[in-house]
């Protein structure tokens, strides 16, 4: 059984919720929602168990509204506690085999990889899909390792599952993915520092149908 549709990687959203207030980030989020995005990623490295929890009922909410699945960042406890749809791991995370056996087979497992060998890994895991980046220097609070556009090409060809592109992407610079066979773009400052979120996703969709 297919636990992703492939159609949910088209625009990725990773939620930033530094410097905004609680109800402005949701509002952000339903916009870039009713604009298009397809998939939600929480995002709290700073939070309590219990904050990133009750945070994360909240934007849940939102995301069933649209039928788009959640994916917690990190954390395996809190994506199981809030019946989220899924949930995303770094290199530095919980391994993707322990995961999946802690979750079962009906959540989704995304993970992030730089390299081919790490996306082989990943997959063999069982990781339902992969974020590969950054290709850009992004502004969020992460360690950013740049990883090039022939690197992602060769994952992409070296993996069957959807593998998205992540790092400093907007709608101005996704040219540079042409030619990539990706299943989307993951964003971050794009959607969540827009002044407009709904016409950002918008604006990166339509950019996307470039590439």
């Amino acid at each position: 059984m297919e636990r992703l549709d492939k159609d949910s990687m088209k625009l990725y959203l990773v939620t930033d919720s530094t410097g905004l207030t609680e109800a402005l980030f949701l509002e952000k989020i339903e916009r870039a929602l009713k604009g298009g995005v397809t998939m939600v990623q929480i995002r709290e490295k700073d939070k309590s168990t219990r904050e990133y929890m009750e945070l994360g009922q909240k934007v849940h909410e939102v995301t069933k509204k649209y039928g788009v699945p959640l994916m917690v960042d990190d954390r395996v406890d809190v994506a199981m506690a809030i019946g989220a749809e899924g949930v995303h791991l770094g290199q530095s995370d919980m391994p993707v085999d322990i995961a999946r056996k802690i979750v079962g087979d009906k959540m989704i497992i995304g993970a992030t990889t730089k390299t081919v060998e790490q996306a082989k890994i990943a997959y063999e895991q069982g990781a339902d899909y992969l974020g590969v980046g950054a290709i850009y220097p992004t502004t969020t609070k992460v360690k950013t390792v740049l990883t090039s556009v022939d690197t992602l090409k060769d994952i992409c060809r070296a993996v069957p599952i959807p593998a998205n592109a992540i790092g400093g992407l907007n709608s101005s610079n996704l040219q540079i993915l042409k030619g990539a066979p990706i299943a989307g773009i993951c964003v971050v400052s794009a959607i969540m520092k827009s002044e407009d979120p709904e016409k950002a996703a918008r604006d990166l969709l339509e950019a996307a149908k470039t590439i």
